[in-house]
């Protein structure tokens, strides 16, 4: 791991998550990120909307898909970066800067989101656990992220 302060961990029932963060790309998503990760905020949530061959949805505390943290949206980073499969990017509503807490992961290539939605970052490692998530909006007994961490914390 290159990059301590810029990886991110997550913890799922069927193992772990290793995430490269991508503060050249969307430095104030990823700031966001890392203060949500460390005040505990992904730890317990689950992952709402899981789409085969598209994408897993998850960052709801509610676990609904319309909540989000308490701090203010985010302005719009989109880049030309591909959405294509382990990139991790921001979910918002119609307003382009309305990116919160919720982010998606790519199951498969996405490129029509390409310049529309934030990318953040990309897997590097335990994929396979994310391929794993439950289906559906929202599966019957979801996935969840049991811990999140910047690895330069633990």
């Amino acid at each position: 791991m290159s990059d301590p302060e810029n990886t991110l961990i997550l913890s799922l029932d069927t193992g772990d998550v290793t995430i490269r963060l991508r503060p050249d790309l969307a430095p104030g998503h990823v700031e966001r990120i890392k203060q949500l990760t460390r005040d505990g905020f992904y730890d317990g949530v689950v992952f709402h909307r899981v789409i085969p061959g598209f994408m897993a949805q998850g960052g709801d505390p509610t676990g609904t898909g319309m909540g989000g943290s308490d701090k203010p949206d985010l302005k719009a980073e989109f880049s030309a970066e591909p959405h294509v499969r382990g990139v991790c990017s921001m979910a918002r509503a119609s307003n382009p800067n309305s990116a919160n807490s919720q982010f998606f992961i790519c199951f498969d290539d996405a490129t029509f989101l390409d310049r529309q939605y934030t990318v953040w970052g990309e897997v590097t490692e335990g994929m396979d656990h994310v391929d794993a998530l439950p289906k559906g909006e929202p599966p019957a007994k979801p996935g969840r992220i049991k811990k999140a961490r910047i690895a330069a914390d633990s």
